[in-house]
């Protein structure tokens, strides 16, 4: 997996991504997944390319604007860098750019076999993963919150949810989902309070050792290109090889 050409091995974990952070709702439309789970997040509300023949970009996105109009919602598109061809359809019909992201991909280092004190894993989300995730995370809407559950809860490859507790505390959290070799990593957060004390870094090892005994071959991720901290947290852990950007278009 990790050994194929770069035109492969990103359209692999672009799947895997996809795979990771489902959208309880999505169509096929002409060789573009259009997701539309509601709630604030882009990722699982946007028009994203699959890899092969993909129709013709205008009729694509005026059979895309019909379906987020019925739903009460804006168009989306997200366009990697695998894509570029629908650039140019999106800047005469004036799309801006935001969200600029990273695609980040890490090789796999030897299990050191031991977990740290306070670790708790799990095949699915409970209750107390939930409250840690939000007390990281800080407040959400009641409608993020629940588009957050409903996405995770449509999760069916091969996943594990992780916590670190601290004094009874949970300080940092995250999940992983394995996916034809690869493990991304998701909903990586640490509590206000825990900040730079190394706890996501000591929750990421210990989530990538238990995806190397899974059958991993590499793990992967996606961050906010200027997010200078969490890139240099996920540079300590060895993802130092970009594969491609992607970015959120959207008319003025």
């Amino acid at each position: 997996m990790i050994g194929q050409p770069d035109a492969d091995l990103a359209w692999a974990v672009e799947e895997a991504c996809l795979n990771a952070r489902p959208s309880p709702v999505a169509i096929n439309l002409g060789g573009w997944l259009l997701r539309a789970s509601g709630g604030p997040t882009r990722r699982t509300n946007s028009l994203n390319p699959l890899r092969g023949r993909r129709d013709d970009p205008a009729a694509v996105i005026a059979a895309a604007e019909a379906v987020y109009r019925d739903l009460g919602r804006p168009l989306i598109v997200r366009v990697p860098d695998l894509a570029p061809e629908m650039n140019t359809y999106l800047d005469r019909f004036g799309f801006r750019s935001e969200g600029e992201t990273c695609t980040l991909l890490a090789d796999l280092a030897d299990s050191s076999g031991a977990e740290p004190e306070g670790l708790v894993l799990s095949r699915d989300p409970d209750e107390a993963w939930f409250a840690a995730q939000a007390a990281c995370e800080g407040p959400v809407s009641s409608e993020a919150a629940r588009t957050y559950r409903a996405s995770l809860a449509c999760l069916i490859l091969p996943r594990v949810f992780a916590r670190l507790d601290r004094e009874e505390q949970a300080v940092a959290v995250a999940y992983g989902v394995l996916h034809r070799g690869l493990f991304v990593l998701e909903s990586v957060a640490t509590h206000p309070a825990h900040r730079r004390a190394g706890h996501a870094i000591t929750l990421l090892t210990a989530l990538m050792d238990r995806a190397q005994r899974m059958g991993a071959e590499g793990a992967c991720l996606q961050v906010v290109a200027e997010n200078g901290p969490a890139r240099a947290l996920y540079a300590a852990l060895g993802f130092t090889r970009t594969l491609h950007g992607y970015r959120y278009r959207r008319r003025d």
